[in-house]
């Protein structure tokens, strides 16, 4: 996009790639927080890996072998020596995705190795070094998180030293125009014409699941296109408690059959 907000972000994607300083990206969900960390690593000279890591995806139990590898043997199941995401990622960039889904007991682990800039692994005798970027994506309130105890204050401290915030897409919808068409190129593989009433429709369309509701409804109608119309305004869904947008979608659907 190029609206005062997301040109803001973009200057500080190119600050942050300047840096080796951890960054703490914020948004609600589907606003591109992954697209913003990948960004910031492109841009940044000299680390080849890049490893993103869905934090609320991994089983607590599992997490801790997860994030700092194992010795073989150490428990059950433990056949053989397994390197931990760290490891994996030492010399590159890691991503945390919703680093708020950590427990909070495997917090302070994840401060150490970040002030330290060392991992042990679980049964391990040693500190083996690692020299990982660290960016780390949520959609919470890490400050209420902080407040309720979930998060700890000096994590955070941490990981904000650089900070971006990724607006929704309801406060820039001036950009919609210039998204949507980027990801009917993508999809459609072929010129096509999004016609002025459903390009209006979507900019006052509220968009609550951001971008990435956007980019699956270009999707869902390039997979009915006939011709070169793109209608991606008759596929447009919303949360509203008066379901006026339901009612105006299923509308325009049955005039178009």
């Amino acid at each position: 996009g190029s609206s005062e907000s997301m040109r803001r972000v973009g200057e500080q994607i190119r600050l942050a790639a300047t840096t080796d300083s951890n960054v703490l990206i914020t948004g609600e969900t589907g606003v591109g927080k992954n697209v913003v960390a990948r960004a910031i690593h492109d841009l940044q000279a000299g680390r080849e890996n890049f490893l993103m890591i869905n934090c609320s995806a991994i089983p607590e139990n599992l997490m801790e072998a997860e994030y700092f590898g194992h010795e073989k043997g150490v428990f059950t199941g433990a056949d053989t020596r397994r390197e931990g995401i760290f490891e994996l990622a030492d010399g590159g960039t890691l991503v945390l995705d919703e680093i708020g889904e950590i427990p909070i007991r495997l917090q302070s682990k994840l401060l150490t190795i970040l002030e330290d800039k060392c991992v042990r692994r679980i049964g391990g005798g040693r500190n083996i070094p690692v020299d990982v970027r660290i960016v780390a994506t949520t959609n919470q309130d890490l400050g209420q998180a902080i407040r309720e105890k979930r998060f700890r204050q000096d994590l955070y401290y941490r990981l904000a030293v650089v900070t971006i915030q990724v607006p929704p897409l309801r406060e820039h919808p001036e950009d919609i125009p210039e998204i949507a068409e980027y990801f009917a190129r993508i999809f459609c593989r072929k010129p096509v014409r999004i016609l002025a009433p459903d390009m209006k429709r979507m900019i006052d369309y509220p968009w609550p699941g951001n971008v990435r509701e956007l980019r699956n409804v270009i999707e869902r109608a390039s997979l009915l296109l006939k011709g070169d119309i793109l209608r991606p305004a008759t596929l447009l869904v919303s949360d509203d408690p008066d379901n006026s947008w339901a009612d105006r979608r299923f509308s325009e659907a049955t005039e178009i059959v």
